[in-house]
């Protein structure tokens, strides 16, 4: 059903090129972004992330590009934990971040491409604040409740994109005492994972123990998935729902 607060999405009174309304960029993006919503879409072009045209009456109109942009968004937010202001910097320097032409501010490494030989990224408290933009007070409550920690004195590319992942979260209300029970989950999942290698563990000899950690990746990957799939799920019944009560 058409959203009765929006004109038809389909009309182009703004400019030549197509564009669309609120209600048509959704349910595009809604697929692989569950959890986008119109105040979601408003939050982002308040922050300078998105542009979209108005119509006299004040609708907001976007464009195939708005669109490209938003999935582009919403793809580093999810994928790469990065800031909105990281993410605004490197879009209006490259026009697509994912290319990494913009090297201001260094993108969260996977740890786990980080070749053996080499030392792995580290960096101290205000280096951590100011690559990640979320200041030393955040970074410290982060710390506190456990959910970064420090290790002689730096900290690794983990803590990187959790203080990245946090400091986006803080935009929705979720400040880093709601993230407790991540770290709760994160320990029980650690749990499974060493029952499960403790035979390979065990043993003295260097090949078992590189099955152990070879095992324990795999493993780790297979409990993310089942908890982000879980997750998904019951925000898909719960879009299924207000749809329903809509």
């Amino acid at each position: 059903m058409a959203d009765p607060a929006e004109p038809d999405p389909h009309r182009d009174d703004v400019q030549h090129e197509p564009r669309v309304g609120i209600s048509a960029v959704l349910r595009e993006l809604g697929a692989d972004h569950p959890g986008i919503t119109a105040s979601k879409l408003r939050f982002l072009e308040d922050k300078g992330l998105v542009h979209p045209a108005r119509t006299a009456s004040g609708y907001r109109k976007f464009s195939r590009a708005d669109i490209d942009r938003l999935r582009r968004i919403l793809e580093l937010q999810r994928d790469r934990y990065l800031p909105l202001k990281v993410i605004r910097e490197r879009l209006d320097a490259d026009g697509d971040p994912r290319d990494g032409g913009d090297r201001r501010t260094p993108e969260p490494a996977d740890p786990a491409s980080v070749p053996a030989a080499s030392a792995p990224p580290a960096y101290s408290l205000r280096e951590l604040a100011a690559r990640t933009g979320a200041g030393i007070p955040l970074v410290r409550e982060l710390v506190s409740y456990g959910l970064i920690r420090e290790q002689n004195g730096v900290y690794d590319t983990h803590a990187l994109a959790i203080t990245g992942a946090a400091l986006a979260l803080t935009a929705h209300g979720l400040e880093p005492r709601h993230l407790r029970p991540f770290k709760a989950a994160a320990d029980r999942e650690l749990g499974l994972v060493e029952r499960a290698v403790a035979p390979l563990t065990s043993r003295r000899d260097a090949a078992s123990r590189a099955r152990a950690v070879e095992r324990a990746q795999e493993i780790s990957g297979l409990c993310l998935t089942i908890h982000t799939s879980l997750v998904r799920s019951e925000i898909a019944a719960l879009q299924e729902r207000a749809a329903v009560e809509n």
